[in-house]
Protein backbone atom coordinates (compact mmCIF):
# COMPACT_ATOMS: atom_id res chain seq x y z
CA UNK A 1 0.00 0.00 0.00
CA UNK A 2 1.44 3.44 -1.21
CA UNK A 3 1.96 5.92 2.01
CA UNK A 4 0.26 9.27 2.57
CA UNK A 5 3.44 11.90 2.00
CA UNK A 6 3.28 14.70 0.80
CA UNK A 7 6.29 16.11 -1.52
CA UNK A 8 7.44 20.13 -2.72
CA UNK A 9 9.25 19.73 -6.15
CA UNK A 10 9.73 23.55 -7.05
CA UNK A 11 9.05 26.64 -5.37
CA UNK A 12 8.42 29.79 -6.83
CA UNK A 13 10.39 32.29 -7.68
CA UNK A 14 7.69 34.98 -6.85
CA UNK A 15 5.56 34.45 -3.81
CA UNK A 16 4.89 31.43 -1.53
CA UNK A 17 3.57 29.20 -4.66
CA UNK A 18 4.67 25.99 -5.26
CA UNK A 19 4.59 22.65 -7.14
CA UNK A 20 4.34 19.24 -5.07
CA UNK A 21 2.78 15.86 -4.97
CA UNK A 22 0.30 14.38 -2.33
CA UNK A 23 1.27 10.35 -2.30
CA UNK A 24 -2.25 8.37 -1.23
CA UNK A 25 -3.20 4.99 -1.37
CA UNK A 26 -5.74 5.38 -4.22
CA UNK A 27 -2.43 7.07 -6.25
CA UNK A 28 -0.90 10.49 -6.32
CA UNK A 29 -2.07 14.11 -6.69
CA UNK A 30 -0.36 16.61 -8.70
CA UNK A 31 -0.14 19.97 -6.59
CA UNK A 32 -1.63 23.10 -7.27
CA UNK A 33 -5.02 21.10 -8.03
CA UNK A 34 -8.55 21.35 -8.42
CA UNK A 35 -10.67 19.02 -6.88
CA UNK A 36 -14.36 19.09 -8.38
CA UNK A 37 -17.43 18.53 -5.48
CA UNK A 38 -19.37 15.10 -5.68
CA UNK A 39 -21.53 15.87 -3.26
CA UNK A 40 -23.43 12.67 -2.99
CA UNK A 41 -20.58 10.56 -4.27
CA UNK A 42 -20.83 11.18 -7.76
CA UNK A 43 -20.01 14.24 -10.40
CA UNK A 44 -23.56 15.28 -11.59
CA UNK A 45 -23.93 13.75 -14.78
CA UNK A 46 -20.14 12.84 -15.02
CA UNK A 47 -19.17 8.71 -15.02
CA UNK A 48 -15.54 8.05 -13.41
CA UNK A 49 -14.21 6.60 -16.78
CA UNK A 50 -15.62 10.41 -18.00
CA UNK A 51 -13.50 11.92 -15.24
CA UNK A 52 -10.51 9.55 -15.28
CA UNK A 53 -10.46 10.92 -18.98
CA UNK A 54 -10.53 15.04 -18.16
CA UNK A 55 -7.63 14.12 -15.80
CA UNK A 56 -9.82 15.15 -12.11
CA UNK A 57 -7.17 13.63 -9.84
CA UNK A 58 -9.30 13.52 -6.73
CA UNK A 59 -13.40 14.09 -5.78
CA UNK A 60 -14.42 15.57 -3.32
CA UNK A 61 -17.84 14.08 -1.03
CA UNK A 62 -20.19 15.44 1.33
CA UNK A 63 -19.94 13.86 4.98
CA UNK A 64 -23.45 15.28 6.19
CA UNK A 65 -25.31 14.34 2.81
CA UNK A 66 -24.03 10.71 2.02
CA UNK A 67 -24.79 10.76 6.31
CA UNK A 68 -28.15 11.63 5.55
CA UNK A 69 -28.46 9.60 2.84
CA UNK A 70 -27.77 6.45 1.85
CA UNK A 71 -26.42 6.83 5.50
CA UNK A 72 -22.48 5.65 6.62
CA UNK A 73 -23.21 2.39 7.26
CA UNK A 74 -24.41 1.05 4.18
CA UNK A 75 -21.29 2.37 2.37
CA UNK A 76 -18.89 1.15 4.63
CA UNK A 77 -20.86 -2.15 3.82
CA UNK A 78 -20.68 -1.98 0.28
CA UNK A 79 -16.75 -1.31 0.70
CA UNK A 80 -16.14 2.15 1.25
CA UNK A 81 -16.82 5.63 -0.90
CA UNK A 82 -14.36 4.35 -3.18
CA UNK A 83 -15.91 1.36 -4.14
CA UNK A 84 -19.19 2.65 -3.74
CA UNK A 85 -19.27 4.94 -6.40
CA UNK A 86 -16.51 3.22 -8.14
CA UNK A 87 -13.62 5.20 -8.81
CA UNK A 88 -10.14 4.36 -7.70
CA UNK A 89 -8.47 7.66 -7.12
CA UNK A 90 -8.43 9.55 -3.94
CA UNK A 91 -11.93 11.29 -2.00
CA UNK A 92 -11.96 13.68 0.26
CA UNK A 93 -14.78 14.36 3.07
CA UNK A 94 -15.64 17.32 4.71
CA UNK A 95 -16.16 16.94 8.28
CA UNK A 96 -20.35 19.10 8.43
CA UNK A 97 -18.58 22.22 9.26
CA UNK A 98 -19.91 23.90 6.14
CA UNK A 99 -23.45 22.63 6.78
CA UNK A 100 -23.44 24.32 10.18
CA UNK A 101 -23.48 27.44 8.31
CA UNK A 102 -24.91 26.86 4.87
CA UNK A 103 -27.85 25.33 6.48
CA UNK A 104 -27.36 27.48 9.68
CA UNK A 105 -26.63 31.58 9.09
CA UNK A 106 -26.22 31.05 5.38
CA UNK A 107 -29.74 30.01 4.90
CA UNK A 108 -31.19 32.28 7.28
CA UNK A 109 -29.08 35.42 6.15
CA UNK A 110 -28.90 34.40 2.64
CA UNK A 111 -24.94 34.96 1.72
CA UNK A 112 -22.10 32.61 0.75
CA UNK A 113 -18.50 32.14 2.06
CA UNK A 114 -17.64 35.72 0.66
CA UNK A 115 -20.69 37.58 1.24
CA UNK A 116 -21.29 39.29 -1.67
CA UNK A 117 -19.86 36.35 -3.93
CA UNK A 118 -20.35 32.60 -3.43
CA UNK A 119 -22.60 31.60 -4.50
CA UNK A 120 -22.74 33.61 -7.61
CA UNK A 121 -25.44 32.60 -9.16
CA UNK A 122 -27.45 31.70 -5.97
CA UNK A 123 -27.45 35.13 -3.61
CA UNK A 124 -29.97 36.82 -5.50
CA UNK A 125 -32.22 33.63 -5.14
CA UNK A 126 -31.13 33.08 -1.20
CA UNK A 127 -31.44 37.08 -0.54
CA UNK A 128 -35.15 37.87 -1.55
CA UNK A 129 -36.55 35.26 0.57
CA UNK A 130 -34.50 33.96 3.41
CA UNK A 131 -35.25 30.62 4.92
CA UNK A 132 -35.11 29.80 8.76
CA UNK A 133 -32.39 27.99 10.20
CA UNK A 134 -32.20 24.58 10.51
CA UNK A 135 -28.99 24.59 12.65
CA UNK A 136 -28.55 25.12 16.57
CA UNK A 137 -25.14 25.15 17.80
CA UNK A 138 -24.15 24.28 21.16
CA UNK A 139 -20.31 23.14 22.92
CA UNK A 140 -20.85 19.87 22.37
CA UNK A 141 -21.92 19.59 18.75
CA UNK A 142 -24.66 20.80 16.49
CA UNK A 143 -27.85 19.84 15.98
CA UNK A 144 -29.72 19.52 12.42
CA UNK A 145 -32.79 19.57 11.09
CA UNK A 146 -32.59 17.61 8.17
CA UNK A 147 -33.50 19.20 5.03
CA UNK A 148 -34.84 15.66 3.70
CA UNK A 149 -37.68 14.55 6.66
CA UNK A 150 -36.84 17.33 9.01
CA UNK A 151 -35.48 14.62 11.59
CA UNK A 152 -33.52 16.03 14.09
CA UNK A 153 -29.95 15.19 13.64
CA UNK A 154 -27.39 15.73 16.56
CA UNK A 155 -23.15 15.94 14.79
CA UNK A 156 -20.45 15.98 17.31
CA UNK A 157 -16.17 15.98 16.29
CA UNK A 158 -16.48 12.17 17.44
CA UNK A 159 -19.37 11.37 15.36
CA UNK A 160 -17.76 13.35 12.18
CA UNK A 161 -15.01 11.65 12.23
CA UNK A 162 -16.67 8.04 12.79
CA UNK A 163 -19.05 8.82 9.86
CA UNK A 164 -15.69 9.76 7.82
CA UNK A 165 -13.79 6.61 9.08
CA UNK A 166 -16.76 4.26 7.84
CA UNK A 167 -17.11 6.16 4.59
CA UNK A 168 -13.45 5.60 4.12
CA UNK A 169 -11.96 8.42 2.31
CA UNK A 170 -8.29 9.09 1.74
CA UNK A 171 -8.54 12.41 3.43
CA UNK A 172 -10.88 13.69 6.42
CA UNK A 173 -11.55 17.17 7.81
CA UNK A 174 -11.81 17.79 11.75
CA UNK A 175 -15.01 19.02 12.51
CA UNK A 176 -15.71 22.99 13.16
CA UNK A 177 -17.65 25.65 12.70
CA UNK A 178 -18.08 27.52 9.14
CA UNK A 179 -18.65 31.09 10.28
CA UNK A 180 -20.58 33.65 8.36
CA UNK A 181 -19.03 36.79 6.77
CA UNK A 182 -21.79 38.52 8.61
CA UNK A 183 -20.37 37.51 12.17
CA UNK A 184 -19.07 39.91 14.34
CA UNK A 185 -15.84 39.78 16.27
CA UNK A 186 -17.63 39.01 19.36
CA UNK A 187 -19.37 35.71 17.78
CA UNK A 188 -16.35 35.00 15.42
CA UNK A 189 -13.98 34.89 18.57
CA UNK A 190 -16.33 32.48 20.39
CA UNK A 191 -16.45 30.48 17.93
CA UNK A 192 -12.61 30.20 17.07
CA UNK A 193 -12.47 28.75 21.18
CA UNK A 194 -14.86 26.52 20.45
CA UNK A 195 -14.06 25.06 17.06
CA UNK A 196 -10.61 24.75 18.11
CA UNK A 197 -11.62 22.42 21.19
CA UNK A 198 -13.69 20.16 18.62
CA UNK A 199 -10.96 20.26 16.33
CA UNK A 200 -8.50 18.69 19.37
CA UNK A 201 -11.19 16.01 19.88
CA UNK A 202 -11.37 15.32 16.13
CA UNK A 203 -7.46 14.32 16.27
CA UNK A 204 -8.03 12.75 19.63
CA UNK A 205 -11.08 10.35 17.87
CA UNK A 206 -9.08 9.76 14.73
CA UNK A 207 -5.84 8.70 16.12
CA UNK A 208 -8.17 5.76 18.02
CA UNK A 209 -9.24 4.58 15.23
CA UNK A 210 -6.15 3.96 13.99
CA UNK A 211 -4.01 1.21 14.09
CA UNK A 212 -2.39 0.37 17.97
CA UNK A 213 0.95 -0.25 17.03
CA UNK A 214 0.86 3.36 14.27
CA UNK A 215 3.21 6.53 15.61
CA UNK A 216 0.72 9.20 16.32
CA UNK A 217 3.22 11.22 14.40
CA UNK A 218 3.71 9.26 11.29
CA UNK A 219 1.40 9.57 8.60
CA UNK A 220 3.95 7.31 6.10
CA UNK A 221 3.22 4.13 7.59
CA UNK A 222 1.64 1.24 5.38
CA UNK A 223 -0.79 0.92 7.91
CA UNK A 224 -2.55 4.27 7.53
CA UNK A 225 -5.64 4.34 5.32
CA UNK A 226 -6.24 7.90 6.20
CA UNK A 227 -5.37 11.32 6.87
CA UNK A 228 -7.02 14.43 8.82
CA UNK A 229 -6.64 17.64 7.97
CA UNK A 230 -7.39 20.37 10.29
CA UNK A 231 -8.56 23.47 9.74
CA UNK A 232 -8.27 27.35 10.04
CA UNK A 233 -11.46 29.57 11.53
CA UNK A 234 -11.10 32.99 12.21
CA UNK A 235 -13.42 34.92 9.71
CA UNK A 236 -12.16 38.29 8.59
CA UNK A 237 -10.37 38.74 11.51
CA UNK A 238 -6.53 39.05 11.49
CA UNK A 239 -5.70 38.41 15.34
CA UNK A 240 -7.86 35.24 15.05
CA UNK A 241 -6.65 34.14 12.11
CA UNK A 242 -3.19 34.35 13.36
CA UNK A 243 -4.08 32.26 16.67
CA UNK A 244 -5.88 29.65 14.51
CA UNK A 245 -3.15 29.23 11.97
CA UNK A 246 -0.89 28.61 14.48
CA UNK A 247 -2.86 26.62 16.66
CA UNK A 248 -3.73 24.37 14.08
CA UNK A 249 -0.34 24.48 12.39
CA UNK A 250 1.10 22.99 15.64
CA UNK A 251 -1.19 20.28 15.73
CA UNK A 252 -0.55 16.69 14.67
CA UNK A 253 -2.47 17.04 11.37
CA UNK A 254 -1.63 15.60 7.70
CA UNK A 255 -2.72 18.86 6.20
CA UNK A 256 -4.44 22.08 6.71
CA UNK A 257 -7.37 23.61 5.62
CA UNK A 258 -7.94 27.13 5.54
CA UNK A 259 -11.78 27.67 5.88
CA UNK A 260 -15.31 29.94 7.38
CA UNK A 261 -16.01 33.00 6.02
CA UNK A 262 -13.54 34.52 3.63
CA UNK A 263 -14.73 38.41 4.12
CA UNK A 264 -17.34 40.63 2.08
CA UNK A 265 -14.84 40.86 -0.89
CA UNK A 266 -12.12 38.90 -3.20
CA UNK A 267 -9.80 41.79 -1.36
CA UNK A 268 -10.74 40.75 1.78
CA UNK A 269 -9.99 36.57 1.26
CA UNK A 270 -6.91 37.74 -0.37
CA UNK A 271 -5.78 39.53 2.66
CA UNK A 272 -7.20 36.41 4.85
CA UNK A 273 -4.55 33.96 2.71
CA UNK A 274 -1.87 36.83 3.36
CA UNK A 275 -2.18 36.42 7.04
CA UNK A 276 -2.46 32.67 7.29
CA UNK A 277 -0.63 30.86 5.20
CA UNK A 278 2.73 32.53 6.27
CA UNK A 279 1.91 31.24 9.60
CA UNK A 280 0.92 27.37 8.48
CA UNK A 281 4.09 24.53 8.61
CA UNK A 282 5.70 24.43 5.19
CA UNK A 283 6.01 20.51 4.62
CA UNK A 284 1.77 20.37 5.24
CA UNK A 285 -0.69 20.56 2.21
CA UNK A 286 -2.96 23.42 2.25
CA UNK A 287 -6.41 23.25 0.82
CA UNK A 288 -8.86 26.61 0.55
CA UNK A 289 -12.20 24.92 0.77
CA UNK A 290 -15.35 26.28 -1.08
CA UNK A 291 -13.44 28.39 -4.04
CA UNK A 292 -13.11 27.51 -7.56
CA UNK A 293 -13.12 30.47 -9.26
CA UNK A 294 -10.06 31.02 -11.78
CA UNK A 295 -8.39 34.42 -10.57
CA UNK A 296 -9.27 33.21 -6.83
CA UNK A 297 -7.25 29.92 -8.09
CA UNK A 298 -4.43 31.73 -9.30
CA UNK A 299 -4.34 34.64 -5.86
CA UNK A 300 -4.21 31.21 -3.87
CA UNK A 301 -1.79 29.87 -5.86
CA UNK A 302 0.65 32.50 -5.30
CA UNK A 303 0.05 32.37 -1.64
CA UNK A 304 0.90 28.93 -1.31
CA UNK A 305 -2.35 27.31 -1.63
CA UNK A 306 -1.81 23.69 -2.94
CA UNK A 307 -5.18 22.32 -3.60
CA UNK A 308 -8.70 23.58 -3.74
CA UNK A 309 -12.58 22.86 -4.27
CA UNK A 310 -15.71 24.19 -5.42
CA UNK A 311 -19.29 23.02 -6.94
CA UNK A 312 -18.88 26.00 -8.93
CA UNK A 313 -18.23 24.22 -12.75
CA UNK A 314 -20.58 21.76 -12.55
CA UNK A 315 -23.41 23.85 -11.26
CA UNK A 316 -22.48 26.45 -13.77
CA UNK A 317 -22.57 23.82 -17.00
CA UNK A 318 -26.27 22.62 -15.45
CA UNK A 319 -27.05 26.60 -15.98
CA UNK A 320 -25.97 26.95 -19.16
CA UNK A 321 -22.66 28.72 -18.26
CA UNK A 322 -19.46 27.42 -20.13
CA UNK A 323 -15.87 28.12 -19.20
CA UNK A 324 -13.55 29.74 -21.45
CA UNK A 325 -10.34 31.71 -21.17
CA UNK A 326 -12.25 35.03 -22.26
CA UNK A 327 -14.76 34.53 -18.94
CA UNK A 328 -17.86 32.55 -19.15
CA UNK A 329 -19.65 31.92 -22.38
CA UNK A 330 -23.80 31.68 -21.49
CA UNK A 331 -25.09 29.82 -24.32
CA UNK A 332 -28.43 30.73 -24.24
CA UNK A 333 -27.34 33.85 -25.80
CA UNK A 334 -29.56 34.31 -28.85
CA UNK A 335 -26.39 35.14 -30.84
CA UNK A 336 -25.58 31.55 -30.81
CA UNK A 337 -28.46 30.28 -32.30
CA UNK A 338 -26.58 29.65 -35.87
CA UNK A 339 -22.92 29.52 -34.48
CA UNK A 340 -20.26 26.75 -35.64
CA UNK A 341 -18.13 27.68 -33.62
CA UNK A 342 -17.07 25.49 -30.40
CA UNK A 343 -17.83 26.68 -27.54
CA UNK A 344 -13.51 27.44 -27.41
CA UNK A 345 -11.60 27.30 -30.29
CA UNK A 346 -8.37 24.58 -29.76
CA UNK A 347 -10.13 23.07 -26.76
CA UNK A 348 -9.31 19.20 -26.68
CA UNK A 349 -12.44 18.24 -24.53
CA UNK A 350 -15.15 15.88 -26.26
CA UNK A 351 -17.00 19.06 -26.11
CA UNK A 352 -15.46 21.38 -28.10
CA UNK A 353 -14.23 18.25 -30.77
CA UNK A 354 -17.92 17.28 -31.54
CA UNK A 355 -20.39 19.97 -30.81
CA UNK A 356 -21.28 23.49 -31.81
CA UNK A 357 -22.27 26.40 -30.10
CA UNK A 358 -25.70 26.10 -31.99
CA UNK A 359 -26.26 22.35 -31.38
CA UNK A 360 -25.41 23.24 -27.04
CA UNK A 361 -27.86 26.10 -27.09
CA UNK A 362 -30.41 23.63 -28.84
CA UNK A 363 -29.87 21.54 -26.17
CA UNK A 364 -30.21 23.30 -22.91
CA UNK A 365 -33.18 25.75 -25.02
CA UNK A 366 -34.99 21.83 -25.48
CA UNK A 367 -33.83 20.50 -21.74
CA UNK A 368 -32.03 18.10 -22.88
CA UNK A 369 -30.34 15.81 -20.19
CA UNK A 370 -27.17 15.92 -22.70
CA UNK A 371 -27.04 19.59 -22.38
CA UNK A 372 -25.52 19.76 -18.88
CA UNK A 373 -23.39 16.92 -19.49
CA UNK A 374 -21.78 18.07 -22.62
CA UNK A 375 -21.59 21.15 -20.56
CA UNK A 376 -19.76 19.11 -17.89
CA UNK A 377 -17.30 17.95 -19.24
CA UNK A 378 -16.09 20.95 -20.65
CA UNK A 379 -16.12 23.17 -17.20
CA UNK A 380 -14.40 20.00 -15.86
CA UNK A 381 -11.64 19.70 -18.79
CA UNK A 382 -11.21 23.66 -18.38
CA UNK A 383 -10.45 23.56 -14.59
CA UNK A 384 -8.12 21.04 -15.32
CA UNK A 385 -5.99 22.35 -17.99
CA UNK A 386 -6.14 25.63 -16.35
CA UNK A 387 -4.33 23.54 -12.72
CA UNK A 388 -1.53 21.81 -16.01
CA UNK A 389 -0.96 25.37 -16.79
CA UNK A 390 -0.54 26.58 -13.26
CA UNK A 391 1.52 23.58 -12.43
CA UNK A 392 3.59 23.93 -15.77
CA UNK A 393 3.95 28.15 -14.68
CA UNK A 394 5.30 27.73 -11.23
Amino acid sequence: MKNFNFTITKKSKNGLGRRGVIETPHGNIETPAFIPVGTQAALKGITPDEAKSLNVQIIFANTYHLFLRPGEKVIKKMGGVNKFMNWDRPVITDSGGFQVFSLGEGLAQGVGKIASIFPEEQASKHQSHNEKSKVKITEDGVWFNSHIDGKKIFLTPKKSIQIQKDLGADFILAFDECTSPLAGYDYTKKSLKRTHRWEVESLQTFRKFQTPTLPSRNFNSKLQTQALYGIVQGGAYKDLREESAKFIGNMDFFGIAIGGSLGKSKKDMHRILDWTTPLLPENKPRHLLGIGGVQDIIEGVKRGVDTFDCASPTREARNGSFLTKNGRLNIANAKFKTDKNPIEKNCKCYTCQNYTRAYLRHLFQAKELLAPRLASIHNLHFMTELMKEIRENL
